[in-house]
């Protein structure tokens, strides 16, 4: 059993049957009974949902509410398909230790059995079971996550967001971001956007802490993400945040700097957009490294040239680092002569073979690319330029509108239904 102390009070909720173990006490005759304290009132104990109870919403929270003493242990077992095993549940125990309610969600489709001890002031026990079935997900109305990224037990930057990609479109924001729990071996303060109905990401509101590890709690199986759809597993995965580094590129010097843990490891020459238009001016702001290729075909035809335009052009780069959804990379670029004297690439940052191979090889997923100097800013939800939305607008636009501090377990709001 698990129980913390709530964030937030936990809410009151109904009545459920109470079932209590009745106490025998002995006695030699009437004088001892004269001089005898009166005995302590047994602990009462109540569960909702009741026992009994058939089919409920998978999202109802499980409360257990104790009068006359308080609660020493809970237990939740949920039983669901052959092969699938038993899940427990963790829960919020209040500082009266009175009352304590489940911190998630339970998995559609399953018997659970609640079993509860409370304890009066002259330590007799009082145990309680409700065993209570929740409402299975309808065929076609199961959430399911499609990717998670980074993946597990990968090493990346300290820029990387943690990105959550959905099979169905999520109406109950709130209720999936407190479903998602982030935690970390350093502190900071985090929180969940939307890039769309599909798609969630997490960032702190600075970069992480380097050489820590992350641990990320899906908690989705029971939350309602829209209306009649619910998720239907759980998931789990941790990720390493290894050495900090940040490059710095300037578009008016041509000249790129990369620091590692605070201190200079390389410099290099480079050339950027040539900015005679929109699409070939190299975007400012603050770039995530997010693809690592080689031998790469780099093409406008990406940006809807024709084979047939003047314009058009096709090469194959030896190493080649995505650092946005628009067709910026940093990239071998072997036919420029220009490098650390002029820009006058399509946008993208070219550097020479062996810089380039250096980069691709002493980069993680995750690092930042901060660029300066040209007239046209990187869009927050082009590629991963979560980085570009400031920290007060980044917690406004998540659904829950609170940071969530990651160094302590459980999220901000609540996953279950609210009438």
């Amino acid at each position: 059993m698990t129980f913390r102390i709530s964030r937030s009070p936990a809410a009151a909720l109904g009545v459920a049957a109470v079932v209590l173990l009745a106490a025998s006490a002995c006695s030699t005759g009437e004088g001892d009974l004269a001089n005898e304290e009166p005995s302590a009132p047994q602990a009462e104990v109540t569960i909702t949902p009741e026992d009994g109870a058939s089919e409920i919403r998978p999202d109802t929270p499980i409360v257990v509410s104790a009068t006359d003493g308080t609660i020493t242990d809970v237990q939740v077992e949920q039983s669901v398909a052959e092969g699938q095993g038993d899940s427990g549940m963790t829960g919020t125990l209040n500082k009266d230790k009175t009352e304590w309610v489940s911190d998630w969600t339970l998995k559609p489709g399953s018997e659970v059995t609640v079993t509860a001890v409370a304890e009066n002031e002259a330590g007799e026990e009082t145990e309680v079971i409700s065993d209570f079935t929740t409402k299975p997900a309808v065929e076609g109305q199961r959430l399911e996550v499609v990717s998670v990224t980074p993946a597990a037990d990968e090493e990346v930057g300290v820029g990387m967001p943690i990105i959550v990609d959905f099979d169905l479109p999520v109406e109950n924001k709130a209720q999936v971001e407190a479903a998602m729990e982030v935690t970390s071996e350093k502190p900071a303060q985090g929180a969940w956007n939307w890039v769309s109905d599909q798609q969630a990401v997490f960032r702190p509101e600075k970069y992480w802490e380097p050489d820590q590890r992350i641990d990320v709690n899906l908690h989705l199986a029971g939350v309602a993400a829209s209306e009649g759809v619910y998720g239907v597993e759980n998931r789990e995965f941790s990720f390493r945040v290894g050495r900090e580094q940040i490059t710095t590129i300037d578009e008016d010097e041509h000249h790129m700097v990369v620091e590692r843990d605070g201190e200079v490891v390389k410099e290099f020459p480079v050339s950027l957009g040539m900015a005679t238009t929109e699409k070939y001016t190299t975007t400012s702001g603050t770039h995530i490294t997010m693809e690592f290729q080689t031998n790469y075909r780099m093409s406008n035809d990406t940006l809807g040239v024709s084979p047939d335009s003047p314009e058009y052009y096709e090469e194959f780069v030896a190493y080649a680092v995505r650092i946005s959804n628009s067709g910026e990379f940093l990239h071998t670029a072997d036919w420029n002569y220009q490098l650390g004297e002029a820009n006058t690439s399509h946008g993208c940052v070219n550097m020479s073979t062996a810089d380039s191979q250096w980069y691709y090889e002493n980069s993680l997923l995750g690092d930042p690319v901060d660029i300066t100097g040209t007239t046209r800013e990187l869009e927050w939800n082009n590629g991963w330029g979560f980085w570009q939305r400031s920290w007060d607008d980044w917690v406004a636009n998540s659904a829950t509108g609170e940071a969530d501090d990651t160094a302590e377990p459980g999220t901000p709001g609540s996953p279950h239904f609210e009438e």
